[in-house]
């Protein structure tokens, strides 16, 4: 079993995961942008970087295990605590994060960071749609309103998507990254739901450790799936010959690479982080004051077009995830109220006299 941590130790995770999951959430596409508009061409390749590194999670799964070894004071500590039926949902978990992440590679190759970034805010209506058939959540009118708010954004941007193409970039090519961003978006908000249904289901414990182990598993899915795609493209042997003619030089072009796989993974890890330290709630507001972020420091490091179109999909976004989050939270403030006379109760009824 897992020991309890601390609060104050739990104060200090939730700061270091906020940490890590800004430098995820901001550098992760930055750094993708970068590698395509300074002459990468592989979508595969980006898509790998995006769940390559997740070796990483073994130093904290390690010093958790230690942890809970020195804890329990004795030799039977489990070193898995997934079970077999988690691990099967967990690798198609897995395959439906591998072509999400491709999805999503194929649009950053083909938008600007702050058309894509737009789009990929939708994640939020298509978790609401999705969750409200897997998880049966309850729509209010905060979250309708969110859904139609950030449908509203994605649909200003497709609009007037000419004014905001990449010289050079073939109109086709254009439409066909926007459509695959929304893709990615889709898929992004099918399989929160579908984690969220397998933590209920879950005949055990749902550990900080736990969701590591699950998150270990599918990215490493992920990387396979990913893995398997650079092999029939091809990609693999396409490196050398990419790096040479990369336009910052080829050691810088093996420097982003790394970066890609480290920064990307942070963002996974902070996102795990944050919602086992304070909530989901808490992960989503953080990655919604981020996107602001992220769209400024496109603008200002690649020179990216921030027209009107830009700035009225940017308020939509930013007023449909301020809807859905005081809805949210206006729903967990009136669920406490209506169960603490009956923790009361309960509490009163246990009491020895």
């Amino acid at each position: 079993m897992e020991p309890q941590v601390s609060s104050r130790m739990k104060k200090l995770l939730l700061v270091i995961n906020c940490i890590i999951l800004a430098v995820g959430t901001c550098g992760g596409p930055l750094i993708m942008r970068l590698y395509f508009i300074k002459g990468g061409k592989r979508i595969w390749l980006s898509s790998w970087l995006q769940t390559a590194a997740w070796p990483i999670n073994f130093i904290p799964l390690v010093i958790s295990y230690i942890y809970r070894r020195k804890s329990n004071n004795n030799n039977t500590t489990k070193l898995i605590l997934m079970t077999p039926q988690i691990l099967v949902v967990t690798i198609g978990i897995g395959i439906l994060q591998g072509y999400a992440n491709y999805f999503y590679a194929y649009g950053i190759a083909k938008l600007p960071v702050s058309t894509s970034g737009l789009l990929f805010a939708t994640q939020l209506a298509f978790t609401a749609f999705f969750a409200f058939l897997i998880v049966k959540l309850k729509f209010t009118s905060y979250s309708v309103n969110s859904v139609f708010l950030l449908t509203i954004g994605a649909v200003v941007l497709a609009l007037r998507s000419s004014g905001d193409q990449p010289e050079g970039e073939p109109k086709k090519e254009y439409i066909l990254g926007f459509i695959m961003t929304l893709a990615a978006a889709a898929l992004s908000g099918l399989i929160f739901p579908l984690v969220e249904l397998i933590y209920k289901k879950a005949q055990q414990a749902i550990t900080y450790t736990l969701v590591l182990e699950f998150q270990t598993v599918y990215c490493f899915i992920a990387t396979v799936l990913a893995t398997i795609g650079m092999i029939i493209n091809k990609d693999f042997q396409a490196i050398s010959r990419e790096a040479n003619s990369f336009e910052l030089g080829e050691s810088k072009y093996y420097i982003v690479i790394v970066w890609s796989a480290i920064v990307l993974q942070f963002y996974f890890l902070g996102v795990i982080g944050v919602i086992y330290s304070a909530s989901s709630l808490v992960s989503g507001i953080l990655i919604s004051v981020l996107l602001p972020a992220t769209e400024v420091l496109a603008v200002f490091l690649y020179g990216e077009k921030f027209n009107a179109e830009k700035g009225i999909s940017l308020a939509l976004s930013l007023w449909g995830f301020a809807s859905y989050f005081y809805g949210d939270y206006k729903e967990n403030k009136k669920r406490e109220n209506n169960q603490s006379p009956e923790t009361e109760m309960t509490d009163k009824s246990n009491c020895t006299p």
